[in-house]
């Protein structure tokens, strides 16, 4: 609904449920939620949740900074060259390895309370994260010169995401995109056993997940392409963060940072939203995005 004030306050309850607590960090360092001053001070911002929710909060450590704190930031070890991008003088340590000193700490998504964030002052200048030179260089090389639209895949995210049933497709449900005439990218890291019998009928998408090792080779990958369609994963973040063309597919009840009732999001001014008008109706969300790629040029 865009309550933010009082959403994040709430949202720290998350601590409490019980398929969250298991996160829980016990630091003996206090939590900072933007009550005191943190210049001179070293803070700790730890990625919690999924590799998506990292990317999508990460974009306040430079507002961290700016307050005069020193940054370590702590990220998983997919994410930790993509999160180098970021711009400022931050310390990235991977998650599980050895943290140096720091004074405060704060889990990735309270940084939208401490910031006392609303939807009119969401930090949305984008591209905030980047793809690596020489990786692009080599996507470039690869995929040689262009002669028609690039479109970057993503239908499906991890089968242990306890809302997967409800936000991911199955790639036979995208044939009807895949007749379009446009050359198709996989962005899939992994991809279900469903899927790959599909993709013997399917020559018109190209295949890379040998080749994605982590974040920073997608992002080369993605800033290769024109148009990026993703379910809601960490692909849609991806593209959103480094300022892609994005188009995002959403179920009937989205997660809450797609909101409600708009086709854009304030987190990402580069993304469209293509909501389900009623739920499980992928067919519906399918035809409008075949829509608006038929005007693609």
């Amino acid at each position: 609904l865009g309550d933010y004030n009082e959403g994040w306050k709430l949202y720290e309850w998350r601590w409490k449920w019980s398929e969250q607590e298991k996160f829980f960090r016990n630091f003996k360092q206090p939590l900072w939620l933007g009550e005191q001053s943190i210049s001179d001070k070293t803070l700790l911002i730890h990625a919690e949740q999924g590799l998506g929710d990292a990317i999508q909060f990460c974009r306040y450590a430079p507002m961290a900074e700016a307050m005069g704190a020193k940054i370590v930031l702590e990220v998983p070890k997919a994410l930790t060259s993509l999160i180098s991008t970021l711009k400022g003088n931050f310390t990235i340590v991977e998650k599980g390895s050895s943290l140096p000193y720091f004074d405060l700490q704060c889990p990735m998504m309270s940084l939208p309370l401490a910031f006392k964030t609303t939807v009119e002052t969401i930090p949305a200048e984008i591209a905030y994260l980047y793809a690596d030179e020489e990786k692009k260089k080599l996507w470039h090389k690869k995929l040689g010169s262009k002669t028609k639209p690039r479109i970057g895949l993503a239908w499906s995210g991890l089968t242990i995401h306890k809302n997967d049933l409800n936000r991911s497709i199955s790639l036979k449900q995208l044939e009807p995109i895949l007749q379009l005439p446009f050359e198709f990218h996989s962005l899939q890291k992994d991809i279900r056993a469903e899927d790959a019998k599909t993709l013997t009928h399917f020559n018109q998408i190209h295949l890379h997940q040998d080749e994605l090792i982590d974040f920073s080779d997608t992002a080369a990958l993605v800033n290769e392409l024109d148009v990026i369609i993703s379910v809601d994963t960490s692909v849609a973040h991806l593209a959103g963060a480094l300022g892609k063309t994005v188009w995002i597919l959403l179920p009937f009840a989205p997660d809450y940072r797609w909101m409600l009732d708009r086709n854009d999001s304030p987190w990402y001014p580069n993304a469209t939203l293509f909501r389900q008008p009623k739920i499980d109706d992928w067919n519906t969300v399918i035809s409008a995005v075949i829509n608006q790629l038929r005007q693609y040029k």
